[in-house]
């Protein structure tokens, strides 16, 4: 699973990345929402986003609505110090996965990230199956998506 973590605060979010690269996973960092855009054009591999709701250059929802548009598969884990039901339902209504408070439990977040790395790998198999359906047969199809769902 490939993490990036989108937070103006450089501590909280390198002590959260060196806590999951710990635990084998890859993570990117970035410390506003146009590094983030950056990150995202040159790496094709992120599954999982953390991204605080407030930021200085950019407003953590006009981030999340810019990455569902542009990268709808990417799942995206809300983080904020400043939460109001109104903002966890804002977030979930623009498409982000879950919703957790700072300072978050390290278990809780990979709790969430991955129940949604499993939702973005179900959505990837539906899809993949539309595309190869005119192509091969119906088993040669599930074969092939399992095999790749086991990766």
């Amino acid at each position: 699973m490939h993490f990036l973590l989108i937070d103006d605060e450089e501590v909280l979010i390198e002590t959260i990345a060196e806590r999951l690269r710990l635990k084998g996973f890859v993570v990117d960092c970035a410390l506003s929402g146009n590094e983030a855009f950056y990150q995202l054009e040159k790496n094709d591999t992120i599954d999982i986003i953390v991204l605080d709701i407030k930021m200085p250059d950019m407003d953590g929802m006009n981030i999340l609505e810019r990455l569902k548009a542009k990268y709808p598969l990417i799942e995206v884990i809300m983080l904020t110090g400043h939460a109001t039901i109104e903002s966890a339902v804002k977030a979930l209504k623009c498409g982000a996965f879950d919703y957790l408070l700072k300072p978050c439990d390290l278990n809780d977040l990979l709790s969430k990230a991955n129940k949604a790395f499993s939702r973005k790998r179900e959505r990837e198999a539906k899809i993949l199956n539309v595309k190869l359906k005119p192509y091969i047969s119906d088993r040669e199809r599930e074969e092939m998506i399992s095999r790749i769902m086991k990766e």
